[in-house]
């Protein structure tokens, strides 16, 4: 799957392609990443790339010209027809539906990285398919939200990860967070783990894995939980333990702190 990057610091999105599961799938020829720096489209001599908003305000604004010019070699060079996509505050939320739909489509993306207050408003109309957001908050820039996306699309494509059912049995996944989990030592600092998951009955375990991950979903993200759910075993499960008792476990033991 190929996808570029148009960016102001290209050494961003650079230092993430060189660790884990990108670096992985680049390696593995999956992947393949290209930062496209907007300057080197600038009619400026100083590559100056943004300038003034019109009617006053804060803040300095990406001109169209850089950025189009960088999104347009990116688009010709892309193998087949890309999806250009812009990372900004105002856009729809990222989540795990999109990252696997465009994983599992592999169109060639083009990351259009915000910077400054950000983009002359015709970039994105005449440029841009879509526009997505990390969430309800505002970085710096665009590079980092560039990179959770590569990162998410990476471990998605095939061989990348080693274990593929680890991508299955994601939070997420089934719109469920992800059950607690536990490793050597069985006993530190007091606390213990559950006796289920020393039973070998894997059973048993799975359904302990999947009661856990509804009830912290239930707790922690109602708004996920009640998206699709809860099923007749769920509400069961809930039934028995009450929202407000789904980490008591962890709560008695803080008490002995």
């Amino acid at each position: 799957m190929q996808i570029s990057v148009v960016t102001l610091f290209p050494e961003l999105v650079d230092a993430g392609n060189r660790c884990g599961m990108v670096r992985s799938a680049i390696e593995k020829a999956s992947l393949a990443v290209r930062g496209y720096n907007p300057r080197d489209w600038s009619a400026d001599r100083n590559r100056r790339v943004d300038d003034r908003p019109f009617g006053g305000g804060p803040g300095m604004l990406l001109q169209p010209g850089p950025i189009c010019g960088a999104i347009d070699a990116a688009v010709s060079e892309s193998e087949g027809e890309p999806r250009v996509v812009a990372l900004s505050p105002q856009g729809r939320r990222l989540d795990r539906h999109v990252i696997a739909d465009w994983a599992e489509r592999r169109q060639p993306l083009v990351l259009v990285c915000g910077r400054y207050e950000g983009f002359d408003q015709r970039i994105l109309d005449s440029r841009v398919d879509e526009e997505y957001s990390l969430g309800d908050l505002v970085l710096s820039g665009g590079e980092l939200a560039a990179m959770v996306v590569i990162d998410a699309i990476a471990r998605r494509l095939p061989g990348v990860v080693g274990d593929a059912q680890s991508v299955v049995e994601d939070s997420f996944e089934a719109d469920r967070l992800d059950h607690p989990h536990y490793t050597r030592p069985p006993e530190w600092e007091g606390r213990g783990i559950p006796g289920v998951l020393t039973s070998g009955d894997h059973r048993r375990i799975a359904a302990w894995r999947a009661e856990q991950a509804m009830l912290t979903t239930a707790r922690r993200r109602p708004d996920l939980f009640t998206k699709h759910g809860p099923t007749a075993d769920e509400r069961a499960a809930l039934e028995r333990h009450w929202l407000g008792d789904t980490d008591a476990p962890r709560a008695r033991d803080r008490t002995r702190d």
